[in-house]
């Protein structure tokens, strides 16, 4: 029998195909593989195989698999053992044992200098391989760890097959495109930037070696921090020693500054220049395209004995671009076939768009009559020639311009150090055109950086005064857009004028409606082809306008204030239509939709505001109010629908928009945290029929502690409501006010109703946060398996609508009931993993992470790593919306550290300040939390009160909380102090109380 594994799992028997059904059972087969004729621990299969808990009886559960897969496989190959099971088959009957004999065998030859051998067997093993390790375990952590052994050992097989082959005298081009395919996969792996050195060295690419190795040093340098190793600048040395010091002919300059990105450009630029024959780089005007095909000239020109020359055609016209070729070359117009025929040679056409068709008819020429010659051109539209590659040429990513903002602010500012957000936001609003960003940079010799970046709605004001020496199109901003704008015809100028309201993307069909086109999509493409629009790849044809030339069309004497009027009524529609849908099974395509016009729908709410139209906010507000709830910023859906509700109006709004804006409004409140007092939107009066409009009374009664109001209100529109997605938020909300006044009974069977009504609605965003509810009182109640599931239940939806970074509220409380479980090591991980930079945790969930982490410490007697994740905490805490719970957290939790410390006086202060933002907010159950605290605060001098204490945060919080990590220490340590009886007595009392009467007791404390 055989067994593959480097692809997905194939098993013979002889010239028979064995098929192995089902995901575990090939993952079993597998893991045995990996193994085999030795005996596999059932212990260690079962890890393998259930690494995150398996099921009640794992050893049966393995057995039973075991013996379907005994079924499976030819007689006595599957035998079990004392403890264990064994797969009866040598080494060589598993692809991966035989792949890695044959690497160390042709490793081995290779060292020792039989070149022809190692190639031999490396081949042999690499044509092993079919596809990734261990394809049908991937998701399992033993195959994991496995897969990237393996991976390891084939790349380095890989690096000494291509080694074999140099040495052989293997053809360097062929080499040369498998180890630039290999760097593109292992950015940071030396050995393989040492062989396309010396593959290009050997092919006669001599510059082409250099630049890989500076490029390596740079990577490395901003990677790592560390210089390249001895093999790779021995390399280097070699082609140094062997290129001959000459002069490469044409006209190139020496730039005076550093290039800064563009790595994937580069190397794709000159591999197909070398492929074919014609390169044009296209892209917005300042988007560094000439600088770009001039660097990579630079870098190709040893491949050019004919040389590499520069023709700038800024100034020339459609009859002068033969002409100023042929001054270039020295050479009369008559002669340029004869001069280009010949050597290789590289020509560079710079600036073609205003002379385009005469540029394509010349390269068009010239290309057909010099088989040597190739060109490179720089445009804002292609140039439209047949084989013409083209290479788009996009604003830089936010890493490479920050970048060279740094680079350029420190040549007029030596030292400069700006806050890395202030200039990655710089950079953002300036669309990573190079040349923005180097006239943004020069600034800086006379404005700090915070001024540099209020000034950019200015922008063409701000950003002039370039460099003298460049052309006239390129010393300002303005210049550069203004070149491109003005080789439009009117007709053209005006839809672009139009689309400029546009923040977002736009569709033909967006812009038929803003653009006053009945046939938009020609006229679209013909912008995009001018790069004055940028295509954005999908399914349907979609562009975007970049920022400064939005600013730069909205300066332009169009009708502005109408296209912005047509650009709100065009999405108003979209979100109106998209309303009813929201709530219920057909969510997923329409919150899609709307998520895709966010930029744009965010727009249109700012122009009504603006202009003072009332009755559009509002309805745009009321139509938005469930998507914007489902979002899951909370605060800010709030705050959207308090700038819609507040613009002045002479008359009331028609229909119920207002009822539905003010619902959404006072719902997104209650789950934000926020506070009623003072506030005169939130008004309990609401009537209107829709749903939202529904929680408007409830909603306020649970912000002002209104809890019999509230639940009374609830009762009300629950007796004759209808609709699955009203009757879901409605239970929800009466689960709050319960939970509010400790009634956890009541607020358990109200979450399970809501949770079967938003089924019933199929809204997924609804059933997502009824989980949350539920596995929080899962938690307290020590039912760890069933709060986990419904957790990854709630992170699942989300996911489903496209929100995985709106679970981040699912993910902490994932971790505290892993962690409650036991599992501390795995909580610590995945909270980890969210504070990992790139990890995408929106800010609002940064503190409760922080939080969380500092806990885990605290509790496990780490009062230094607990602090530093508070300290965190709270300068999070500033960059985020006030959350009152949070502060009380924090509090709570510096409080317990300084009780740790024997510090009292500054525990009892942070747990007054605690309670009163916990009553803020009003929250009790984060009241509770610092009930615990000021037990364990009054613990040692009156044991009995502190016991009264424990069973008084218990009615606070609605459960007793028995498996929270500081209840277990507080409750162990008054047990030993007072006896079973006496403590039970005393937290009896405590329980008994009411909830006014309750926090009385807790205040009491610390006020002695």
């Amino acid at each position: 029998m055989r067994v593959g594994v480097l692809g997905p799992l194939a098993v013979a028997d002889r010239d028979r195909d064995v098929p192995v059904g089902g995901a575990r059972l090939r993952a079993l087969m597998t893991r045995l593989a990996l193994e085999p004729g030795r005996t596999v621990p059932a212990d260690a299969l079962v890890r393998a195989l259930w690494p995150d808990g398996g099921p009640a009886d794992p050893v049966h559960a393995l057995q039973a698999l075991v013996s379907r897969l005994r079924r499976c496989l030819p007689d006595g190959c599957l035998r079990s053992v004392a403890g264990g099971y064994v797969l009866d088959v040598p080494d060589e009957a598993v692809d991966a044992l035989t792949f890695e004999r044959l690497a160390r065998e042709g490793g081995r030859a290779l060292r020792d200098g039989d070149a022809e051998r190692a190639a031999g067997l490396l081949r042999d093993a690499l044509a092993l391989w079919r596809g990734d390790a261990l394809a049908d375990a991937a998701r399992l952590p033993f195959a994991e760890a496995a897969a990237v052994r393996l991976e390891e050992l084939r790349v380095a097989a890989t690096e000494d097959r291509v080694a074999a082959d140099l040495a052989t005298g293997a053809d360097p081009a062929r080499l040369v495109a498998e180890l630039e395919e290999l760097a593109a996969r292992h950015p940071l792996r030396e050995r393989v930037r040492v062989l396309l050195v010396e593959a290009l060295h050997r092919g006669g690419r001599a510059a082409e070696a250099l630049v890989v190795f500076e490029r390596f040093r740079g990577v490395l340098a901003d990677e790592l921090g560390a210089d390249p190793g001895a093999e790779l600048r021995e390399a280097y040395l070699a082609v140094l020693r062997a290129v001959p010091v000459e002069r490469v002919r044409g006209n190139l300059r020496v730039p005076s500054t550093s290039f800064v990105g563009r790595e994937d450009e580069r190397a794709w630029i000159g591999r197909r220049l070398w492929d074919g024959r014609l390169v044009t780089l296209v892209g917005p005007g300042g988007a560094g395209k000439t600088r770009l095909a001039t660097t990579v000239a630079a870098e190709l020109a040893g491949r050019f004995p004919g040389g590499v020359w520069f023709v700038g055609l800024a100034a020339a016209g459609p009859d002068e671009v033969r002409r100023a070729v042929a001054d270039v070359l020295g050479e009369g117009t008559g002669r340029l076939v004869e001069a280009l025929s010949a050597d290789a040679t590289l020509i560079l056409l710079d600036n073609c768009e205003h002379v385009v068709e005469a540029a394509a008819r010349l390269a068009d020429e010239l290309l057909g009559r010099c088989p040597g010659l190739r060109i490179l051109a720089t445009s804002r539209e292609r140039l439209g020639v047949d084989g013409e590659a083209l290479c788009p040429v996009p604003p830089l990513d936010v890493a490479e311009s920050v970048r060279l903002f740094g680079e350029r602010a420190a040549v007029v500012r030596p030292g400069f150090q700006g806050d890395p957000e202030v200039v990655a936001e710089v950079c953002r609003r300036l669309d990573g055109l190079p040349l923005a960003i180097e006239l943004a940079a020069a600034r800086l010799r006379s404005m700090p950086l915070d001024q540099l970046s209020a000034r950019l709605d200015d922008r063409f004001r701000l950003l002039a005064g370039g460099s003298r020496t460049a052309l006239p199109r390129h010393r300002t901003l303005r210049a550069v857009v203004a070149w491109s704008w003005d080789l439009l015809d009117e007709k053209d100028r005006r839809f672009a004028a139009r689309l400029s309201v546009f923040p977002g993307t736009i569709t033909p069909d967006t812009a038929k409606w803003v653009g006053g086109r009945d046939e938009p999509l020609d006229a679209l493409d013909s912008l995009a082809d001018r790069s004055l629009l940028q295509a954005i790849d999908g399914p349907e044809p979609r562009f975007r306008m970049l920022e400064t030339i939005r600013e730069y069309g909205r300066e332009r004497p169009a009708d502005a204030d109408a296209a912005r009027d047509a650009h709100l009524a065009c999405f108003l529609d979209l979100a109106e239509r998209a309303e009813p849908h929201l709530r219920g099974a057909e969510q997923l395509r329409w919150i899609a939709l709307l998520a895709g016009e966010r930029e744009n729908l965010s727009g249109a709410l700012n122009w009504a505001v603006e202009s003072g139209d009332a009755a559009s906010a509002i309805r745009l507000g009321a139509a938005l109010a469930s998507f914007w709830t489902i979002q899951g910023d909370h605060a800010e859906a709030a705050r959207r629908l308090r700038q819609a509700l507040e613009v002045p109006r002479d008359a009331p709004v028609p229909g119920d928009a207002e009822a539905i804006a003010l619902g959404g409004y006072a719902f997104n409140t209650v789950l934000s945290g926020g506070a009623a007092r003072g506030d005169p939107l939130l008004r309990s009066q609401v009537d209107a029929a829709h749903p939202l409009a529904a929680l408007a009374e409830p909603s306020v009664a649970l912000l002002a502690d209104d809890t019999a109001g509230g639940v009374a209100a609830v009762d009300r529109r629950l007796a004759g409501e209808r609709d699955a997605w009203a009757r879901a938020a409605l239970y929800l909300t009466r689960a709050m006010l319960n939970g509010n006044r400790g009634a956890m009974d009541a607020a358990g069977h109200d979450i399970v109703a809501a949770q079967a009504a938003f089924r019933e609605a199929g809204d997924r965003a609804g059933l997502a946060l009824a989980l949350v509810f539920s596995a929080e009182a899962r938690t307290v109640a020590g039912d760890f398996g069933t709060a986990i599931e419904e957790l990854e239940e709630s992170i699942g939806l989300l996911r489903e609508l496209g929100q995985d970074t709106a679970a981040g509220m699912q993910r902490v409380m994932l971790a505290v009931a892993r962690a409650r479980a036991g599992d501390v090591g795995r909580a610590r991980e995945e909270l980890a993993v969210m504070l990992v930079p790139g990890a995408a945790t929106p800010s609002r969930y940064l503190v409760p992470v922080r939080l969380a982490l500092g806990d885990l410490a605290r509790q496990a007697g780490d009062a230094g790593e607990a602090r530093r994740h508070y300290a965190a905490a709270e300068r999070d805490l500033a960059r985020v919306p006030s959350y009152p719970q949070f502060r009380a957290l924090l509090e709570t939790a510096m409080a317990q550290l300084a009780i740790g410390a024997d510090d009292l006086d500054e525990a009892r202060a942070r747990l007054r300040k605690a309670l009163v933002q916990a009553m803020e907010a009003p929250d009790l159950p984060i009241a509770a939390v610092a009930g615990i605290a000021v037990a364990r605060l009054c613990a040692a001098s009156s044991p009995v009160r502190a016991a009264e204490v424990m069973g008084a945060a218990s009615v606070l919080r609605g459960a007793p909380d028995a498996y929270n990590p500081d209840v277990v220490l507080v409750a162990r340590a008054l047990r030993k102090a007072l006896g079973e009886r006496v403590y039970r007595d005393a937290y009896a009392r405590g329980a008994d109380l009411d909830v006014s009467d309750a926090l009385a007791l807790l205040d009491g404390q610390l006020r002695r």
